[in-house]
Parts: C-alpha cells; sequence; structure tokens
C-alpha cells in the first residue's frame, strides 16, 4: 500500500528539476520586465516612440512581456511533462 502511495507522488529529483526550471524562467521573465520598468522610470519619453506601424514602444513591449509569459508558460509545461515521464522510466514505470 504505501509503495502506491511512493508511485504517485514525484520523485523528489523530478520536483527539483521542475523547481530549478521555474526560477529560471522566473528571472528570464523578471529582467525582460525589469527593462521595460527601467524605461518607465528613465526615460519614460521612449515609450511614446513609433516602434512598428504606428505602434509606440509602450505597446509593443507590452504584449511582448504577455506573449513571452505565454511562451515561457508553454515551455515550462513541455519540459516538466518531459521530466516527469524521464522520471517514470528511471523508477521502471511506464
Amino acid at each position: 500500500m504505501q509503495n502506491d502511495v511512493f508511485h504517485e507522488q514525484e520523485s523528489e529529483l523530478v520536483l527539483s528539476k521542475k523547481a530549478r526550471l521555474g526560477v529560471k524562467f522566473f528571472f528570464i521573465y523578471l529582467i525582460v520586465y525589469g527593462g521595460f520598468v527601467a524605461i518607465g522610470v528613465l526615460n519614460y519619453e521612449l515609450l511614446a516612440a513609433e516602434v512598428f506601424r504606428g505602434i509606440n514602444l509602450a505597446i509593443f513591449y507590452g504584449f511582448g512581456l504577455i506573449l513571452l509569459a505565454v511562451l515561457l508558460g508553454v515551455w515550462y509545461n513541455y519540459l516538466c511533462s518531459r521530466y516527469e515521464k524521464s522520471g517514470q522510466k528511471e523508477e521502471g514505470r511506464p
């Protein structure tokens, strides 16, 4: 019975990998978001500059942040699924 409960829980190695990956992605996003905030604080006039077909930098950067968050989330999910599958193979489970 206790063995079944163990198999239902993820191994510590898989949990550790997923946590490290989450922290790495957090810092990637934090750096990009920090750039947006830094521009807003240090040179806010730059945010009004036209970047592409009448779209200013603030809108372009803002949508870029949203897109980056979605892409990082999808990538995180994909990599975590791979970690879980490799963890199951190491434990001998199908």
